[in-house]
């Protein structure tokens, strides 16, 4: 079954049964191994891309509910601006440790300060609770989500 879909900005076709996952159909079929698996049950969030903006889960999501719609990934984020500022943060504040989690994170993190510029702890421990740090980075990951909101502007 084809299904086509914009993938960072672009129209691309994929050629797989519907019920394929988005995550699979992005790792092996078109390269995208930025988006990485952890649980396969949307538990940790590795999986993480953006769904017409919002932050899902691709290990349970099939290509078919996605047709039509566009798909951001982590491969994107660097021209995305609340995006680009997000990894700036993690990258002064040396939030990874072993890095394997952490293009989940920045995708919940771009998604969520776009809906939430000026966030409070609770809210980003809250938006970010669903991502799981083997590591225990949380500390950073707060440090740097508020330092990209006050980047942006929602900082006060």
């Amino acid at each position: 079954m084809a299904t086509t879909l914009t993938l960072n900005g672009k129209q691309t076709r994929i050629d797989l049964p519907g019920d394929t996952p988005l995550l699979w159909a992005l790792r092996d079929e078109l390269g995208m191994t930025g988006t990485k698996f952890g649980c396969g049950m949307a538990l940790c969030g590795a999986c993480t891309v953006h769904l017409d903006g919002e932050a899902i889960r691709a290990c349970i999501t099939p290509i078919s509910s996605v047709a039509g719609k566009r798909i951001t990934t982590i491969e994107a984020m660097e021209k995305d601006k609340v995006g680009k500022v997000v990894q700036e943060a993690w990258m002064a504040l040396g939030v990874p440790q072993c890095g394997y989690c952490q293009a989940g994170q920045i995708m919940t993190a771009t998604a969520f300060l776009k809906s939430k510029p000026n966030p409070t702890d609770e809210e980003i421990d809250g938006a970010m609770s669903g991502n799981i740090c083997r590591c225990g980075t949380y500390t950073r990951i707060r440090a740097a989500v508020k330092q990209a909101s006050e980047k942006i502007g929602g900082g006060k």
